[in-house]
Formats: C-alpha cells, structure tokens, sequence
C-alpha cells in the first residue's frame, strides 16, 4: 500500500525498498465544472539540481520540449493537452542508477500553458497529486494529494526526489507560484 502524505513531509523511498531504481512519477488532475469553459492544457516538468538548487546547464529541464535527460535518467512520456481520463495525465520516468552524481534533487512540476492569456490558475484545477510508481512491479510506493487550495498559482512544484547519502527519499512540497512555467525556470536557474 502507497505511503500517503501531506505537504512538507518527507519519507525514504530506496531503504525500505533495496534494488528500486526505476520508477514513474505519474501526475493528475481535474479541472473544476466552473472553469469558464477554457481548453486547460497542464505540463509536467522535472528540474535535475546541483545541492545549490540549480540546474547545471539548461539541458537539466525535462519537459514536453526536451523529454529526454542526456544521462537517460529522466525521460517525459509526452504532452497530455487535455487532462482528459482516468489516471495519471502527464508520467515521468525515472532511473534513479543514472541519474549524475553532480545532481542531488530532482524536482516535479506542473504550470498551466498559457494561463495569463487563458485566465486560468491552480485555484480551478481539483484532486491533483503525485506518486511514485515502482516500474518493475507496480506498485504504488508514495502518493501525494494536494488538498491545497492554489487560487491564484500558475505553477507549482509538486514534489522532489533527493539524495539522502546513498539513498534516496521523497519530499511532499506543494509551493505555488505565480508567472508560470517563465517563473518555475527562473527559481531553477534554466535560461528563458
């Protein structure tokens, strides 16, 4: 059974589960009936970090334009413009054995495209989450629902996984931010 959290906290995810080194970050949500009728396209991202909490290069950004890390460590799955369905809408795939020595924090993300000229933010967006999927069996191993209510965020850093010593743990983070995918790429260091 799938560890449940709350915002802020963390939990280990390689030292009660030895040998797991590939897993899915799979993340979803709902858009709310009274959202003005607006096409809503939301986008998964993953920023690999230095312990300074920076990408090193821009090629350290993961998303629907770069979907594959060099390293082969981080790989999008592809572009989900509707949310439409059941499960996860946007997946991201992570190899936690090639994943460089010099990245310490691997960040997930959701921004809504477009969103100033859309009028849309969090605060119309229900049941978003984030989990952690063991690829070879699985099986679900975290899940993070934000409950949060985001009313004006059009970006918000979901959850990160990090380096603990030799292992690895994950932490709940649910912070919003306003400006977008533009403002999540300028606290991560990516040139825009």
């Amino acid at each position: 059974m799938a560890v449940s959290l709350t915002k802020g906290q963390k939990v280990d995810l390689t030292k009660g589960n030895p040998g797991l080194t590939k897993l899915l970050v799979g993340l979803g949500w709902d858009i709310n009936k009274y959202d003005g009728g607006g096409d809503f396209d939301l986008d998964a991202a993953a920023f690999l970090c230095a312990d300074n909490g920076k990408v090193t290069s821009d090629a350290d950004f993961v998303f629907y334009s770069n979907t594959k890390h060099a390293s082969g460590a981080v790989e999008h799955t592809g572009d989900n413009r509707t949310g439409e369905g059941e499960g996860d809408d946007e997946a991201i795939l992570v190899d936690l054995s090639l994943v460089p020595a010099n990245i310490q924090t691997i960040s997930f993300t959701a921004t809504i495209y477009d969103a100033e000229n859309r009028h849309q933010n969090f605060g119309q967006v229900s049941n978003a989450y984030i989990r952690v999927v063991d690829q070879a069996t699985g099986t679900e191993l975290i899940r993070y629902d934000l409950g949060e209510d985001f009313s004006i965020e059009t970006a918000i850093v979901v959850g990160s996984l990090y380096r603990n010593g030799s292992e690895w743990k994950f932490n709940a983070v649910g912070s919003g931010f306003q400006g977008g995918l533009y403002a999540l790429c300028q606290n991560f260091g990516v040139n825009v």
